[in-house]
Formats: structure tokens, sequence, C-alpha cells
């Protein structure tokens, strides 16, 4: 039986191994190749096979081992024997494609009722809420739906089931039918996609179902209407045209869920009117076509020449057939057929289009699939590649019936301008109803942003054409585009939706040409497809991106100048109307009427959640507008701190108000009450991502004023740290109050008074690191005579006479404490907290501040460490020339501290050569004050 010669042996690779592995296989195929390979002789040749498997592997392996094995080696045979009969030009293409259909569903079904078999036999039968049974189906997209499966195709499936519920309970306990649903689904694709010793039975794709792979293995029929008619795209009426059930239907369950499955997706693919919508989408799905083939066209030449995608190809004509069933198909039931062939039949009875033109397409398309399938067969490989080689070649026209490649290739091009010319007359006079829709398809921009983002070979080429846009390191750029286009946040926009992103996408990639600077084109981009993901849901945002050039510019702006600002904006996208607004951003600051606005705005909101989002918002708004004049170089960095600075302390006024005015138990209209800001607040050195270090003073002789003040602080904390669907407002340092973290939130002034002057309880008084903190405190919002008796306390703290050694041991102590809690393991110097850093510089000031504000009043003044530097020199204590130089050094630690932070750095650190000149003055001040 070993001598059979096989036509598909010698021409198949595959079939050669085969053969040489199975020394009966040879004859099987002969057999089997015999006659056409009916649907009953499929299931009794997997009937046999089941049974030899069994027997084979009795006492050794599992059910699942032969089952799998029994589905592989059935694969094997009937693929070799549809090839034989193929080669030897005994079935046509419509036999050869059934065949791998019928293949396809026997297998499925069969293994779908051994692994559902062995599930119920633990978990017990899934039922739905009224107790009824419940079946899983499998539905069959692409080629598999249209029983036009290709010899080594991928099969597309969807699992769909009618209801939730949950299993009847059996060896363990009852599940929920969709966990019972979805271990069915995933035994399923192992018995049909895992390669095992034997091969594999079908590669599976899952991606057609609802939101693709992030979305769940299996869907109820509620999941899948609710996706269709809130998610579901123009495209996915395509796909869905060819679905249909391939699992078993005789049962009771099976029967029921098609006929609830048909109810809901013949209403989502045809619709009962053609809206501009579709026209646009049909429009839309030609321009990604023709950049397909071009994109093609320009990779490996081994990848150049696709029958499926290329001009005149496969694709073209299924689409010609689609167009006619999408736009008709609601009105004439007709074209709800499935195989693109009987499709053009039935626009030829129509009168749609001519014989002759359905001629043309049939004679085509069978062409095209035959040379398909032996490209396929060669290798039992998914290609669409004409080969390059000259022996594949030779091959390949001899198969074909051809006396060589040249000849091949004159009958191949002659069938593809056929198809092109006549998907054009059919898109133009069909679809759009004219010609000449000029669309721009060849710009890099277009090809970048397209499908060819969901083809692993497409790497190489798209890398070139993000060069060619200007961006030199492409490949995370690459990564970021390729994890958007196959995202679910991209897959479930609406059709409007998605073309403007498409829009703003296409321009986004445009203009990296003109981005500064040119090395950090890939990141601007990058995070511009960060922010479009963010407000990708929000149509408005996606219009007014669309719509205004200017502000698309000036995101582009502000996401390439700082990373820090990009992730503001994304994380508050209503921020894009302030790139609108020239006027708002070139008027200067006018805290007052800030203020009055933004009361107005508290009195009118509804209920306390909007007032605190509109707190958030005009907070945001003003940090923004900062930000914006910050990076087009109209502000210093001390000038951004004091913007800020004083934008805070507005926003704690009215927030204080506003919060008073909520508490249901006030004793009285306006709180004695007053906040204190602390260190970079305090010292009006506040950056854009400064939290703010408060402690909160009361002073009113009412008896319930200690828990009126305690409820209204800890009211007031909520609103300023809550995160609401607005963002936060502030991060709040409460550790600087009397007795830090034990302390209590709100501290009565004289009580105040007495901890910072050592009055009293000895245990309960501030250590020098608290006075220390106190040179950088100041009031910054509410009661103003509190803040006024604060700043008396103040000023009668720092001017206690000190001795100079102990407060000297005192001040280096605690300079230790901090540089051990900032411990830097890196190469890098810690602009703030390293020696000879910031930390310094502010330990020095403070102790002269300590040391001398007894004798000299400009001292107390909480004018900023530069400003007290000249102080000091004035003192005497250093000279001009020394508080001009370590002045200088606190201004280029600060300017560097605030590009950092702009460019996302958590700590601001660099290399020690830059700042090796500042760093030496600083500690040589350190040592001549401190030894």
């Amino acid at each position: 039986m070993t001598d059979v010669t096989l036509l598909s042996s010698s021409y198949s690779h595959y079939v050669a191994r085969a053969v040489a592995a199975r020394p009966d296989l040879a004859a099987r195929i002969a057999a089997l190749a015999a006659t056409p390979l009916t649907r009953e002789r499929i299931d009794a040749r997997l009937d046999a096979l089941c049974a030899e498997s069994a027997a084979c592997v009795a006492g050794a392996t599992s059910g699942d081992d032969a089952l799998k094995r029994a589905l592989r080696q059935l694969r094997t045979e009937v693929f070799c024997a549809v090839m034989e009969r193929d080669l030897a030009r005994t079935a046509d293409v419509a036999e050869v494609t059934g065949t791998m259909t019928d293949l396809a569903e026997v297998t499925i079904q069969r293994a779908l009722a051994v692994v559902s078999a062995d599930l119920e036999a633990l978990y017990g039968e899934p039922r739905g809420p009224q107790g009824e049974r419940l079946t899983l189906g499998v539905v069959g997209m692409g080629k598999l739906g249209g029983r036009e499966l290709n010899v080594s195709s991928d099969i597309d499936l969807i699992f769909v089931y009618e209801d939730d519920g949950e299993t009847a309970g059996g060896q363990r306990a009852p599940i929920a039918t969709q966990e019972f649903f979805t271990r069915v689904g995933k035994r399923l694709i192992g018995a049909l996609a895992e390669v095992t010793a034997d091969g594999y039975v079908f590669r599976v794709d899952m991606r057609l179902r609802p939101n693709g792979d992030s979305g769940p293995l299996v869907c109820s029929l509620g999941m899948l209407e609710e996706y269709f008619y809130v998610q579901g795209r123009e495209w996915e009426r395509y796909a869905w045209i060819k679905g249909r059930l391939v699992s078993e239907g005789r049962s009771e369950s099976a029967r029921r869920l098609a006929k609830q499955l048909a109810a809901l997706t013949l209403p989502f693919i045809y619709r009962r009117y053609l809206d501009f919508g579709v026209i646009g989408a049909i429009r839309a799905l030609h321009v990604q076509i023709r950049q397909e083939a071009q994109r093609r066209a320009s990779m490996r030449p081994d990848k150049a020449d696709d029958i499926k995608l290329g001009r005149g190809g496969i694709r073209e004509i299924e689409f010609s057939a689609q167009v006619f069933q999408l736009i008709r198909g609601g009105q004439d039931t007709g074209f709800r057929v499935r195989p693109t062939l009987a499709v053009l039949r039935y626009a030829n009875v129509r009168g749609l289009i001519a014989p002759a033109v359905c001629d043309e397409l049939s004679h085509a398309y069978r062409f095209l699939r035959e040379l398909e399938h032996r490209l396929q067969y060669r290798n039992d490989a998914q290609t669409h590649a004409m080969p390059v080689d000259p022996d594949e070649r030779a091959c390949l026209a001899a198969a074909m019936g051809f006396d060589d490649y040249a000849a091949l290739m004159v009958e191949l091009n002659a069938q593809r301008d056929r198809v092109e010319h006549q998907f054009d007359q059919i898109f133009s006079d069909k679809v759009t109803g004219h010609r000449g829709c000029a669309v721009r398809e060849d710009g890099a921009a277009a090809w970048v942003w397209s499908s060819a983002l969901a083809d692993d070979s497409a790497g190489e080429a798209l890398e070139a054409r993000l060069v060619e846009l200007g961006v030199t390191e492409p490949a995370e750029l690459l990564a970021r585009l390729r994890a958007m286009w196959q995202s679910s946040r991209y897959a479930g926009l609406a059709e409007r939706s998605r073309q403007r992103f498409d829009i703003v996408a296409q321009r986004a990639l445009e203009a990296a040409r003109t981005l500064e600077p040119p090395e950090r084109r890939g990141d601007t981009v990058a995070r511009f497809f960060d922010l479009l993901e963010a407000v990708s849901k929000r149509g408005a945002y996606l219009a007014l991106l669309t719509e205004y050039p200017s502000a698309l510019h000036r995101v582009l702006s502000v996401l390439g100048a700082s990373h820090w600002a990009a992730g503001y904006l994304i994380r508050h996208p209503q921020l894009l109307d302030e790139l609108l607004d020239d006027e708002a951003i070139a008027s200067p600051f006018d805290w007052p009427e800030f203020k009055r606005t933004l009361r107005a705005h508290l009195a009118a909101a509804d209920g306390v959640e909007h007032q605190m989002d509109l707190l958030r918002h005009a907070h945001q708004a003003e940090v923004f507008r900062i930000l914006l004049i910050d990076l087009a170089g109209k502000l210093s960095v001390e000038h951004v701190s004091d913007r800020l600075s004083e934008l805070a302390d507005a926003v704690l006024d009215v927030t204080l108000e506003a919060v008073w005015a909520q508490l249901a138990k006030r004793h009285r209209e306006v709180p004695r009450f007053a906040v204190i800001a602390y260190g970079k607040l305090g010292g009006k050195e506040l950056g854009y991502a400064s939290d703010l270090d408060l402690i909160f003073l009361y002073d009113d002789t009412d008896d319930a004023a200690a828990d009126v003040y305690a409820t209204f602080t800890r009211r007031l904390i909520t609103w300023l740290t809550m995160a609401t669907g607005a963002g936060t407002l502030f991060d709040v340092d409460l550790r600087l109050r009397p007795n830090g973290e034990s302390g209590l939130l709100v501290t009565d002034l004289d009580a105040f008074r007495r901890y910072q002057l050592r009055e009293g309880d000895a245990a309960n008084t501030a250590w020098v690191w608290e006075h220390q903190a106190l040179t950088r405190a100041r009031y910054c919002a509410g009661d103003a005579e509190i803040g006024a008796r604060f700043e008396a306390i103040r000023e009668q703290v720092l001017t206690t006479p000190r001795e100079a050694a102990p407060l000297a041991r005192e001040i280096v102590d605690m300079r230790e404490r901090v540089a051990v809690g900032h411990p830097n393991r890196s190469p890098l110097f810690d602009l703030k907290h390293d020696r000879g850093g910031m930390v310094d510089i502010e330990f020095l000031v403070q102790y002269w501040v300590l040391l001398h504000a007894a004798s000299d009043p400009e001292l107390i003044r909480n004018t900023g460490n530069i400003a007290l530097l000249r102080e000091v020199s004035r003192f005497g204590l250093m000279s001009e020339d020394e508080a001009e130089t370590v002045g200088a050094a606190y201004r280029t630690y600060r300017k560097m501290q605030h590009r950092l932070r702009l460019d996302g750095m958590e700590k601001a650190r660099v290399d020690p050569d830059a700042v090796a000149g500042e760093r030496d003055v600083v500690l040589k001040l350190w040592q001549r004050v401190f030894g």
C-alpha cells in the first residue's frame, strides 16, 4: 500500500512530510479522494478515528488527548484528499471550500459535544433564569460563515449564549453560566488550535467578538445586543453579514438560541434606509482598501504581490458583493445570502450589475481562489503572496496549468485588471453616485494611521514612514500607535467619533515634521495619543480638535514642552477649551476678580458635589493658564511660584467660605478661623505639583467653638483633598501643626502662642526645627485679624534671643536627619537634598534668621531665600559677592528643578558636573558657618 502515487505528495512539502510520518496515509488519501468528500463521509471517518485513537491510548492518556489526536488526523487526511482532488482537476473551488467548511463544522461540533459533556459531568447542565437548559452557540464569521473556507484558513469564531444563570451542580458546586461557557470555550479552542505532535486542526481567531481581545470570551445575547446598539460600528455590520451558527442546532436550546440570535443580528446588519453615515463608511472602507494595497506594494518583495489584499484581489471582489448587501439587504431579503458568488448572481438578477460584469467577477474569483489554494498547499501556510524563488514559481505555474510563470502572470494580471476596473465602477456608480471623490490616500500620515497597524509584518515599513514624518526613533511610537489602534476604547467608538479621531490622528502625525525639539517628536506624538485616548469618548473634544487647527497646534506645543503638562492635560481634558482663548492667556492676573467670579459660580451651583467640581475646574484652568504663559517663556521661575501661591491663597479663601456656609451647626456667619501656610506655599515657592503644608487656627470664645471648628476643619480638608469626577484640588500635609500627627487638626490661637513660646507644659512646646519651619510661614486665608495675630506670634518667636553654638548644633543635627531620610543611591546629584544643594542653603538662611532676627527686623520678613541672603550680607555675616553667588546657585537649582519637574521627573537629579561650581560654593559656606 506504500507504492500509491499522489499528485499532492509531489507538489506539497506538507503532504510529503505527512506521508513519510504515516506509512498508511497515502492509501488513505487516495481512497478518500476517489469521490467527493461529503459531510457524511467526513463524519464517518471521524467516528472511526475516534475509536482508533481511544483504543490506541487507552489507559495512557486523557480523553482530551484522544479527541485531539483524532481531530488532527482527520484534518490531515481531509486536507490532503481535497488537495489531491483539486490538483487532479476533479474538484472545483466550490467543492474545495465547501469540504473545508464541512471539516470545520464537524470538528467544532464534535469537540464542543465532548468538552460540554465533560464539564457538565463536573458542574451540571447550564440553566437559565427559568430553569431552561442553555447551550453555547459557536458563530462562524468570515469565510467559515460564508462556507468559503480556504484550505489553510484561520476560523473566526464568536461564542454566545442565551442568558445568565447557573449550572445545576454535579461533582462540584454550581457555577455561573458565563464562567461555565468560558471554560467550554477555552477547552474548545484548545481542542482545535493547540499544536501537538499531530499538528493542529484550525487556528482560531476570536478578535471579532464584542470589544475584541479585551472583551469576555463568551457573551450573552443581552450583552451582544447592548454592544450592537451602543458600540457597534459599520465594519462590524460587514463582518456579521457572513456570521452564522456553526454549532449543532438540533436541540431545543440550540434552535431557541438560533432564533434569538437571528432576531438580534438582522436589524443590526440590514438597515431599512440608507443614510449619509453609511455612505461615508463605505467611502472610508474604499480608501482603507486602497491604502492597504499601496502599503503592501511598498513592503518587502516577497510580501508585495498579494492576491488577496492587492489591487484587483479577492478582497475587492468580496467588497463589491458586500456593498450591495449592506445597502440593499434591508429592503431586499434576496441579498441576505452569504457566499460571495451567490450575492453577485443576485445583484445581476436585480439588474444592479450587467451579466458580463457578473461573469467577469465570478471567473476572476474562482481563478484567484484556485491560485490561493495552490499557494497554501505548498507548506500548509496561510499565505496570499506570490513566490519570488524561480523553482517555486515554476511549480506554481505547473500546478495552475500554465507552461511557465510568465504565462501565469499574464493571466493573473488580466484578471486583476478586470476586478480593479469593475470594483471602481461598482463603487463609484452604485455607492457614491459620482466619480472623482478626492481623498488623499498616499500621504505618510494616512499610511501610518491605517489598518497597517494591525499587520505584524508591516513593522519595518511603518517605521520607515514615521522616519519620513520626522520621528528619529520610531519604535516606541509605533508600539503606542498599534496599542491604540487595537484598543477596545478605539474599537468601541461611535462611527462619527471614530472618523474625527482618525482625522485628528493623521493631522497630528503630519504635524510631527514641525515639532521642536526634533529629538522629542516621537514622545510628543505618543503623548498626544494618550490625550486622544482620554478624550475619545467625548465627542465635543474630538470635534474641537478637528475643527480648530490652532487648538491642535497648541496642544502639540504643550505636550512637547512638558511631560508634566501632558499628564495634567490628559487628567483634565476640559482644559482644551483654554487653548482657544488668546485673551485669557494674555490678560493679567486679577485675584480679587477671580474670587468674585468663583463665589458667584458657587452660589449658583446645584449642591455640594457641583461646588467641589467648580472649585477644581477653576483651579485647573488657572494652573493651566500659568503653565501656558510659563512655557511661552514669559514668566521666571520665581514669578511662576508667586502666581501659583497667589492662586492657592485665593482658592483656599473661597473654599473656606463655601464650606462654612454648608456647615449645619455654625454659630456665627463668619468663622473666626485662619489658614496658615508653611513650606513652599509659606515661602511663595510653590511648584505645579507641590502639596500644601497647612495649619489651622481659630480664636473664638464660644463654648462650642472647639467642636464646631474641629468639624469644620475635617470638612474643609475633605473639600480640598477628595477626588471627585473633576479630580482633586490639593494634596495637604498637616504634620507641621502643634504636636505633629498626634496634635489636634485645628488649634486655638492662644494655645498656639503658648506652644511656640514654650510657655506652660515643657512637654508641649515647639522644637527648634518647628521654629525653622516658622521662618517660612505666613497667613494665607481666612480671618485677617487672626492672621495679623499669627504674624505677631511668629515675630515674637523668631526674635527670641538664642545662643549661637546650641542653635548651630540643632541645625546641623536636623540637617543630618533630613539627609538620612532622603538617601540618594544614584550617581546623580539631588538638587534639593544632597549636600551642597537647596536644603543646605535653606538651613543656612534659617539659622541666620533664628540667630539674628532680634537684631535685624528685615530678617523676619518672609521675602524668600535669595532676598534674605542679601539681607544677611548687609548685616555683615557674609560678603555681598558671596551672597550673590550663593543666591545665584539657589536660583540655578530652582530653575533646574522646575525644568525637571515639567519633564515629569519625580526627583530633581542632575549630572554632578553640571552644578559642580554651585555645589562647591554652598559647601564652603556651610563649612565656614558650621565648621
